[in-house]
């Protein structure tokens, strides 16, 4: 259902970023950067895999979830959906997911049976095969496959 916009109040909204399966320096970071750029938390959802945000810009949503996927590695997804009209144009509502990963650069992790070292996280993960050298690319689709070594 389309809604008027008419002024932003305390519970306006544009965007959600939701973080996912992540640590607490994720959401100290994602936090920080809210902070820093000024943006308005309409409401914070605490569930048990996560955080949504309910923030008040798209674009500054936007750059906080690929901010975290470039210091942090992880899956993003955004989605969009019509929300109403503004002055005679469409106004969306955006949703930035995060999902963590449940290792860190340089971390060693088990593959296919094998040990790799994490060289890069980043669009996918990036490991390399302690013993051979051999490079592997991970889509973040596929990361169940890879076990963080105790």
């Amino acid at each position: 259902m389309a809604r008027s916009m008419e002024g932003k109040h305390g519970s306006y909204f544009e965007a959600v970023l939701q973080l996912r399966e992540v640590s607490q320096e994720v959401v100290d970071f994602a936090e920080e950067e809210i902070a820093r750029l000024k943006m308005h938390v309409a409401d914070v959802i605490t569930l048990k895999n996560g955080l949504d945000y309910k923030l008040s810009d798209n674009t500054l949503t936007r750059r906080i979830g690929k901010s975290l996927q470039v210091k942090f590695g992880g899956k993003i997804e955004e989605t969009s959906s019509l929300w109403g009209m503004k002055k005679d144009r469409e106004v969306y509502r955006v949703t930035v997911l995060f999902r963590g990963v449940p290792f860190k650069k340089n971390e060693m992790v088990e593959y296919q049976g094998e040990e790799y070292q994490v060289k890069t996280l980043g669009k996918d993960v990036l490991i390399q095969q302690t013993k051979t050298g051999k490079k592997v690319h991970i889509k973040y689709k596929d990361i169940k496959e890879v076990k963080k070594k105790e």
